[in-house]
């Protein structure tokens, strides 16, 4: 690790810098990327996170989700920041600070660098220099049909262009792959835990498309007629197509427009918005939608019951962490409609519950003892939807300070589920509700408690989130996660998480569970909870024996029962 910083050090005065900014991101902005240069020279592998390295220093900054998986990875080679921190940096001054222009947009370089610092675009990118990462050849884009997505691209085009119209603006330039992945009704296999479809996408007012992308990713889309070969350009194309258009003006997407497409749009239109519109049309799904997380979260439900109760009752062997997760991830690929996980499994037994996206790996994990409380995230993406849930689960009696702190996540897990949403209808004002259990004990957890979920899409998505500082009104029809949690360090991690959909009854907006699986009830303190948190456990254990027991066998079925 050290060889390769010093490396990177030794091109500093070619390239006229006092360091070099190496972010996680690609050059589409996505969370799950194939390419991962930030772990290349911090060995840093968590999902978000940006390392500086200077003449003298390291620095690597993350959110508190990674506070501990971060010390331990990197801890050797670098100084561990607050993401906060990054915010006008003022740990160093006057640097000029060398970055690749495609993995930064202008939003980023000002709210972090420019105020005490400059920076210098390079058009090469230095950490491909010392290692360029292998990329399996690219697989062909697909459409789905409109019995799945519920609503026609052509539809989807005809909503922008009136937004445009609104905004008068000539055109919009869509660079979050997701997002034109939603408009045109297709998926990809560029990211190994989304099926997103890594390509770029103009819409005009007059509702004619540019699809950017590499031309043999694109033959399926081609004979089908999704788009028309007059309609795709290639990457390599775009500063010509640009200067050949007619017009005065575009949107971009402030979050994934980099500073490089960003430049070339401005040498011919005025950007008069940096807000892509999509996110929030793509947040609130359709019934079609809907009902197909439904059964995506049904057949997910399944397996993971059955593995809940194998690991509980069956398993009698000395298990790792990796050999559960394996196993989980067995019982998914019993249904012919599950594809692959919606992100990497969270399998954290004991101390290693406490890292909060800890990932087990065969060289290195624990043996999961029957006095561990064992904390197991993970997702699917199926045809189709995308799921994800989190189970903290006991072996043996816990002792009372685990069950009442595991009791206080459950009720801010309640608490969230029943929101009335029509008087706390914003991510900030139902986050406080999650924490509050756990405050009056002066405990907290240093992650959101929801985020949004996209469909057959990013596990992760926006704007809609249920954290300390999001203020998006919550809409029907939005997907959110709901998972509390607390983290002691070096002893366990407790979550709790559901999905959760906002559906209207009667004039009232709230909270519909997505996840139907069994909630550890060994860990609870009972005499902790109300009558109305008691009646709300009954309810949900009873809709999940009613969903899933014609799926489980008669010892399953027993167990499941007990629940209730």
């Amino acid at each position: 690790m050290s060889q390769k910083i010093n490396t990177l050090r030794n091109k500093f005065k070619k390239y006229g810098i006092d360091g070099y900014v190496i972010p996680k991101n690609d050059e589409y902005f996505t969370e799950y990327s194939r390419i991962n240069r930030l772990k290349i020279i911090s060995n840093f592998s968590g999902s978000a996170g940006l390392a500086i390295i200077l003449k003298d220093k390291n620095y690597l900054f993350t959110d508190g989700r990674y506070t501990i998986q971060s010390h331990i990875e990197s801890g050797k080679n670098f100084r561990i920041m607050a993401y906060e921190k990054l915010i006008n940096c003022k740990l160093f001054k006057n640097l000029t600070l060398g970055i690749d222009p495609k993995l930064f947009t202008y939003t980023q370089i000002q709210k972090f660098f420019l105020k005490n610092n400059s920076v210098k675009y390079i058009k090469k990118n230095l950490i491909d220099e010392i290692k360029k990462q292998k990329i399996k050849k690219s697989l062909s884009f697909f459409s789905l049909k409109k019995n799945i997505v519920g609503e026609s691209s052509l539809s989807k085009i005809r909503k922008i262009s009136k937004y445009l119209k609104k905004k008068k603006s000539d055109y919009l330039f869509i660079s979050a792959p997701e997002n034109v992945a939603w408009v045109l009704n297709i998926r990809g296999r560029d990211s190994p835990n989304s099926p997103i479809p890594n390509s770029r996408l103009i819409i005009s007012r007059s509702k004619k498309i540019v699809f950017i992308s590499e031309i043999n990713k694109c033959k399926k889309l081609f004979r089908e007629k999704i788009i028309n070969l007059n309609e795709f350009i290639d990457n390599k194309e775009f500063s010509k197509k640009i200067l050949s258009l007619n017009g005065q003006n575009f949107i971009i997407d402030k979050k994934s427009c980099s500073i490089f497409f960003e430049n070339i749009i401005k040498s011919k239109f005025k950007i008069i918005e940096s807000e892509d519109p999509i996110y929030l049309l793509k947040s609130i799904k359709n019934k079609t939608e809907i009902n197909n997380m439904i059964k995506s979260h049904i057949i997910d439900g399944v397996a993971l019951t059955k593995f809940i109760y194998w690991i509980k009752n069956i398993n009698k062997k000395k298990l790792s962490e990796v050999q559960a997760q394996d196993k989980l991830e067995k019982f998914r690929k019993m249904n012919k409609n599950y594809l692959y996980p919606s992100f990497d499994t969270i399998a954290g037994a004991g101390k290693n519950g406490a890292i909060v996206h800890y990932r087990a790996k065969k060289s290195n994990c624990r043996i999961i003892r029957k006095k561990d409380i064992f904390l197991c995230d993970s997702g699917g993406q199926y045809k189709y939807g995308t799921t994800d849930v989190t189970r903290t689960i006991c072996f043996s009696k816990p002792n009372q300070k685990i069950k009442n702190i595991f009791t206080k996540v459950l009720k801010g897990h309640i608490s969230v589920a029943s929101t009335n949403l029509k008087k706390d209808n914003i991510g900030r004002k139902i986050d406080i509700r999650a924490r509050k259990f756990l405050k009056k004990s002066n405990l907290d957890y240093a992650h959101g408690t929801g985020h949004g979920v996209g469909f057959f899409l990013n596990v992760h998505e926006g704007p809609q989130s249920i954290s300390k500082f999001n203020q998006i009104k919550i809409k029907e029809g939005m997907i959110l996660s709901n998972e509390p949690g607390y983290y002691e360090k070096n002893n366990f991690g407790i979550r709790i998480e559901n999905l959760v959909y906002v559906k209207k009854s009667k004039k009232n907006l709230l909270f519909e569970n997505l996840t139907i699986a069994p909630i550890e009830k060994d860990l609870i303190n009972y005499r902790l909870l109300t009558n109305s948190e008691k009646e709300y456990l009954f309810k949900y254990h009873l809709t999940v024996y009613s969903k899933l027991s014609n799926y489980l066998n008669s010892d399953e079925k027993k167990w499941l029962a007990s629940f209730i």
